[in-house]
């Protein structure tokens, strides 16, 4: 991290990422109801893709990316992060699925992920994926100007730990604003006090990977799944988040706030 240019941005710039982030939590509203048992990947993405377009009126960042073939990813089960869509994938009850979206909103790049439960899962998924929520929320938590990054992954990696599960190292959260993928990294493990220094005006994803057995990940052929070495269920949320000057701000909120799950303030 020493000596990456981290970009400041203005409050114009901030209301620019703000807008983006909440067409891109749309998205994750507009799903939801869709993500049942019976249902393909591959019907999931066409379903975003299309709100993003005709109802957003925005750009699907995702096709493309990298030779990224589709809108969303959705990551079913074992599979930890950037799973293709598939017809053949057809949803199965129990099932915990993440689904992973991002637009572009006037040149500016709004990403954002969370999980879903098609039917009721078991118990140890729900655990996994209510923990992974709380490890995201409590890492967002420690954000404010002059704490590390090293706080936000040390409260993060600690919530993991707690209920037994570990912490995916090889993917991290991330900068974004104009680039989809730019500084800082933000690891989702460290230690307290270390780290990049935050100040009022940075913008950047919070989005731990969390597995329900050991830490090793593997990416497949087609280049882009990854799924845990132990077949262990995986779980991930994701939100963008904004430094300002006495905390901070979620960029990507729920339209109808968080249900079940508790508030992040």
């Amino acid at each position: 991290m020493r000596g990456a240019k981290v970009k400041i941005n203005t409050p114009d710039e901030i209301a620019m990422s703000r807008a983006a982030g909440k067409l891109a939590a749309a998205v994750l509203d507009m799903i939801t109801p869709h993500v049942k048992p019976g249902v393909s990947t591959e019907e999931l993405d066409k379903l975003c893709h299309d709100y993003i377009v005709d109802e957003l009126k925005a750009i699907p960042a995702n096709i493309g990316y990298h030779g990224f073939p589709k809108t969303i990813c959705a990551s079913v089960n074992h599979v930890v992060c950037h799973g293709i869509p598939s017809p053949a994938k057809i949803l199965k009850k129990g099932d915990i699925v993440n689904i992973d979206v991002a637009v572009i909103k006037d040149g500016w790049f709004g990403d954002t992920s969370r999980m879903y439960f098609a039917g009721e899962p078991s118990p140890q998924a729900r655990r996994l994926v209510n923990t992974t929520y709380e490890a995201m929320r409590a890492g967002i938590m420690q954000v404010r100007p002059g704490a590390t990054l090293g706080d936000v992954g040390h409260a993060i990696q600690s919530i993991a730990h707690r209920d037994g599960f570990s912490v995916v190292r090889e993917y991290c959260g991330h900068g974004i604003g104009k680039i989809y993928h730019d500084e800082p990294q933000v690891l989702h493990y460290g230690k307290r006090g270390e780290g990049l220094r935050l100040e009022e005006g940075m913008i950047f994803t919070i989005e731990p990977m969390i597995n329900a057995g050991k830490r090793g990940v593997k990416e497949l052929q087609d280049g882009w799944t990854v799924v845990t070495q132990d077949h262990s269920l995986s779980a991930q949320w994701e939100h963008m988040v904004v430094v300002t000057a006495d905390g901070f701000e979620v960029l990507t909120p729920w339209p109808d706030g968080t249900g079940s799950y508790e508030a992040i303030a």
